[in-house]
């Protein structure tokens, strides 16, 4: 399959799963957490809400660019069947969006969730490539800067990108347009000592496909190495038989490894 034809295949499954989850579970759409057009979530509930659930925060992939949250609810199949509520996060993609909108954006979002579901029993993370990177650099954030300070407990970094540099020389930046200095501050791999600092106590799992590319295999082992040499609770996941896009669209699956050590992190398997 050509890459354009790679892109809309995942896109109709995380779109077909996304579909299911909104017919599964409750649903709060379009729920602002600011003024922006894409300043928007998705809350997908359990048919019996406690008021001690976990809540998974999922920040869509698509380097930047592509997909949204209308694609982003298929993770919400199998959890909400195990009692969480899932989150799935709208920013404001380039061109439009550059890289510091696009951070900004999810870490108020994230502010926005603790502040409306202040009685959750757990808030974790789960962000697929670009959203990796993003959910990364919420770890990440300076949370003085803040109204709240949200206490996340664990964080799924799946087929991440963590070094923003090597983007800058690839077809990627011509829509983000991102300078070098931008490329610095916000590079998780940069930021190791805030994330120690601000999400020391989150257990964070570093996911890998077997088949991604040696590119994408390099950032997920080197973010893994630097969190792991400052004392972080992490782990590297290498999922064998899968590639960038399946890794993610598996999550449908109640029985996929990655899934089973999300209901296992959030205490729901």
């Amino acid at each position: 399959m050509s890459a354009d034809d790679m892109l809309k295949s995942h896109a109709a499954a995380l779109k077909e799963g996304t579909e299911r989850a909104r017919s599964a579970a409750q649903t709060l759409l379009n729920v602002p957490y600011g003024d922006g057009d894409r300043e928007k979530l998705d809350v997908y509930i359990p048919s019996s809400p406690s008021l001690d659930l976990p809540l998974v925060i999922y920040l869509h992939g698509g380097y930047w660019q592509f997909l949204s949250k209308e694609e982003s609810g298929f993770l919400a199949v199998p959890l909400v069947q195990k009692g969480a509520v899932v989150v799935a996060v709208g920013y404001e993609t380039a061109p439009k969006g550059g890289m510091d909108l696009m951070v900004s954006q999810v870490r108020r979002s994230v502010v926005s969730v603790v502040q409306q579901y202040s009685h959750i029993s757990g808030l974790y993370l789960c962000g697929h490539s670009a959203g990796a990177h993003l959910a990364a650099m919420i770890l990440s954030t300076d949370w003085s800067e803040y109204s709240v300070t949200p206490q996340i407990k664990g964080a799924f970094l799946v087929s991440g990108i963590f070094d923003l540099l090597p983007v800058l020389s690839t077809h990627v930046n011509e829509q983000l347009k991102m300078t070098e200095e931008a490329a610095v501050r916000n590079s998780p791999s940069r930021l190791v000592a805030q994330l120690k600092q601000s999400s020391s106590d989150c257990d964070i799992v570093v996911a890998m496909a077997q088949n991604d590319s040696p590119d994408f295999r390099k950032q997920s082992e080197e973010y893994f190495k630097a969190l792991e040499s400052s004392g972080l609770k992490v782990t590297l996941e290498d999922v064998p038989n899968t590639d960038h896009f399946s890794i993610i669209e598996q999550f449908v699956c109640g029985d996929y490894h990655l899934t089973r050590l999300l209901l296992n992190m959030i205490g729901r398997s």
